[in-house]
């Protein structure tokens, strides 16, 4: 392969002034995460003590094998919603290794709200279900919640992905022999009472854990009988009475003992086989992309330059390098794995989206995955780019994105716009993960260009009606407002708020945080081609 040279220069004035913007963010990005992680208070965790209860981060950190990533999912969700203190939407969750195998991990963080459901918990709950489907992955669950948050129980309960769709999953993800072991740590409420009853093993914690379809206040409410938690659904009854609970636990870490035993006689999975060779660092520093990125989502910049800090060896092989130069697409290593790559320098033309599609197909047919790098303001527009058929080679590349079988992994690394979101792999295109930079954002359009054609729209309006156009004093009134809820609602923070994607890295990271991704999807065989709807040619 290739190496890909670069131009950038570490001793400019540009790359400095870059730097410092980039290193803002990262301080930024740090203090939001010390927050989801450590804003606990006193009183929760002296509950805890009191309990004998370990922490979730602790619980997680026993579970995992020494000296192993954990690839952590949701780290800021529900970031700024509702009160501001749902932290990570109620729950530690990941990928990590458990005894040697990889596996979706999902705690319950009781110190947040008693570990109570909000929509944004379903919702992550949701993503890590799928991720687990979607790689083969064992499910392990430490249940220590109190049930749906009921204040919002309209968003939590009714619809097609409200909390039940969680049990129907996990018979789905039964049917498909995807293990699930579920930790009973503290209280399993009404309908969470059907995650470890739907669990292929269950381990209960004494005096601690407890399992009931409904608690003792509502049992007295409704039957008038007086029952402790303990007599209700504590580890003594399930585990010699009922049978809903397998193993009994004395504690949290004997629990965990049990987890790691249960993980460790898991038969192997049916890897994916995919090419892979040695890994190699990188020719050039990673940190250097600091002083590579501009502030301004408007100045372009090459993404090559991105590329030769993520791949092995720096090493890369363009496919149509003359052709549809602002779509780069080629083949390179990651980690040791191969990939195909598609990278944005620049807007969509024809010539890129069949580029992009038969590069797809190739890819597709050779059992490579797809990694996606998206800096887009959208396709080109225009009467020209119309007559020379815009649209329907969009559709092209956005019917190879959707229908191709192999894994799919997308890094929004600057702006992500209108269709051009979506034919770049965005969150509706299933990427097996997704991942964002700080300095990154989303919407249909920039805000600029949002507000420009609101005024347009009220001026053409007007126009039909006898009316005069706004003057430049109402288009600011317009604009402002406009602008700054493109602003607040593009950016990563808020995308990452509503899990539109499944965190905010460190763009130093982003070669390792690929890596792990690319290894999560290797957990199962993927499918073979079977092909693609219409092509309008």
């Amino acid at each position: 392969m290739q190496v890909l040279p670069t131009e950038v220069d570490p001793a400019s004035p540009e790359f400095a002034a870059n730097r410092i913007h980039q290193e803002a963010l990262l301080v930024r990005l740090a203090e939001e995460l010390r927050v989801a992680r450590d804003d606990r208070s006193a009183r929760a965790l002296a509950r805890h003590r009191e309990q004998g209860k370990l922490t979730a981060a602790e619980r997680v950190e026993q579970l995992l094998d020494p000296n192993t990533p954990f690839l952590e999912i949701g780290a800021l969700a529900a970031r700024g919603m509702y009160d501001g203190g749902v932290h990570k939407a109620g729950s530690l969750a990941g990928i990590g290794v458990i005894s040697g195998r990889e596996c979706v991990i999902n705690a319950n963080d009781a110190m947040v709200k008693g570990g109570t459901i909000y929509p944004l918990g379903v919702k992550k709950g949701l993503r890590l279900q799928a991720i687990a489907m979607e790689n083969n992955l064992p499910f392990v669950s430490l249940i220590d919640s109190g049930g749906a948050f009921l204040p919002l129980q309209s968003e939590v309960f009714p619809d097609l992905d409200d909390g039940g769709r969680i049990f129907y999953n996990q018979a789905v993800m039964s049917k498909l022999g995807i293990p699930q072991i579920s930790a009973v740590m503290g209280l399993c409420t009404a309908g969470a009472a059907y995650i470890p009853a739907m669990s292929d093993e269950v381990v209960h914690v004494t005096g601690t854990g407890a399992i009931f379809l409904g608690g003792p206040p509502l049992v007295k409410a409704a039957t008038g009988e007086d029952v402790t938690a303990e007599e209700l659904g504590g580890a003594d009854m399930h585990c010699g009475v009922s049978g809903v609970s397998d193993h009994w636990a004395k504690d949290d870490a004997d629990a965990i003992a049990h987890l790691r035993a249960i993980v460790a006689r898991l038969p192997p999975p049916d890897r994916a086989l995919v090419a892979t060779r040695p890994p190699r660092p990188p020719l050039y520093d990673p940190a250097e992309l600091l002083g590579i990125v501009p502030p301004d989502l408007s100045t372009p910049w090459d993404i090559r330059e991105l590329i030769a800090r993520v791949t092995d060896g720096s090493e890369f092989e363009p496919f149509k390098e003359r052709f549809g130069p602002t779509l780069v697409c080629g083949w390179a290593y990651v980690h040791g794995y191969q990939v195909g790559i598609l990278a944005n320098n620049g807007v969509l033309f024809s010539e890129c989206a069949q580029k992009a599609t038969q590069f797809i197909q190739l890819c597709d047919k050779r059992g490579i995955p797809l990694l996606f790098l998206q800096n887009i303001a959208g396709f080109i527009i225009g009467r020209d780019y119309e007559r020379g058929g815009i649209t329907k080679h969009g559709h092209q590349m956005v019917n190879a994105v959707s229908t191709c079988s192999v894994p799919k992994i997308t890094v929004i690394v600057g702006g992500s716009f209108g269709a051009g979101n979506y034919a770049m792999c965005g969150r509706a295109y299933s990427p097996r993960f997704l991942w964002m930079w700080p300095g990154a954002q989303i919407g249909v359009m920039g805000g600029a260009q949002a507000a420009s054609v609101l005024v347009s729209v009220q001026n053409a309006q007007r126009a039909r009606e006898g009316q005069p156009l706004i003057t430049a004093e109402e288009a600011e009134m317009i604009k402002g407002p406009m602008e700054e809820a493109s602003r607040r609602e593009g950016d990563a923070w808020y995308s990452t708020a509503n899990l539109w994607d499944d965190g905010v890295i460190d763009p130093t990271r982003t070669r390792d945080v690929i890596g792990l991704s690319l290894a999560a999807t290797r957990n199962t065989p993927w499918k073979n081609p079977v092909g693609y709807g219409t092509f309008r040619m």
